[in-house]
């Protein structure tokens, strides 16, 4: 139990330690190309992730529900305060710590693989899905350092905590986990992940973060499908 999580840890740190040391070497304006492309790319991802569930209600009351409750607790200005902390701490000024956390944390994490992996991986010590998930992970995670920095390496701290717990609570979630529910919840995450790609590309400065009590109302509305009245 667990070495899934481990080596998708590992895999993020590698890679992103081998695309910050490649970026710097690379000129800016291939660097700006390559972050046009990353966005396209993660468009992309979002709206595969949308059409994996039919009913398009869910991911729009669980994104507005969570909205709410994300711009209550400030959860974005909270991942960027911690992001800017650290790039005053450690970086001259010239890597956009905060917007790397932030966007691969989010990237990282909003997905089925990470939910049915870190399930496989506690209920039965199954890690395959995750090594697959890992592998992902390990050359998106080179990409964005690649153009966005060292911040990306950050993000293996949230994939511990996340695929960690998930993990650890994986005998509570068992029988309770539903395939619609996580549909529900892939489907509501292809919206975080299309807010990202709109920030990549420079076209929509968008709180991202704010959106993430939306992943946890998602499978609710699905357990709660019967009592709707249509």
């Amino acid at each position: 139990m667990g070495v899934g999580t481990g080596i998708n840890v590992v895999a993020v740190l590698v890679g992103g330690g081998i695309g910050t040391l490649a970026g710097a070497q690379l000129p800016e304006k291939m660097r700006e190309t390559a972050m046009q492309a990353i966005g396209i790319v993660t468009l992309l991802v979002g709206i595969q992730s949308f059409l994996q569930f039919d009913n398009p209600l869910v991911p729009l009351v669980a994104v507005i529900s969570g909205l709410v409750i994300g711009e209550l607790l400030e959860i974005d200005g909270t991942f960027k305060r911690f992001g800017d902390a650290l790039e005053r701490r450690f970086s001259k000024g010239d890597s956009p710590v905060s917007r790397a956390f932030v966007t691969t944390s989010l990237l990282f994490c909003v997905g089925p693989l990470t939910i049915l992996g870190s399930l496989e991986d506690g209920l039965s010590g199954d890690y395959g899905l995750l090594a697959l998930k890992s592998a992902l992970d390990f050359v998106a995670a080179l990409s964005f350092a690649s153009v966005l920095g060292w911040g990306v390496l950050l993000s293996a701290g949230t994939v511990l905590v996340v695929q960690g717990t998930l993990t650890l609570s994986a005998g509570l979630l068992e029988g309770v986990v539903t395939e619609p529910m996580i549909l529900a919840t892939t489907a509501t995450g292809g919206v975080l992940i299309l807010g990202l790609g709109l920030i990549l590309l420079e076209l929509k400065e968008m709180r991202v973060a704010n959106l993430l009590p939306a992943l946890l109302i998602a499978p609710l509305l699905v357990a709660a499908a019967p009592l709707w009245p249509f």
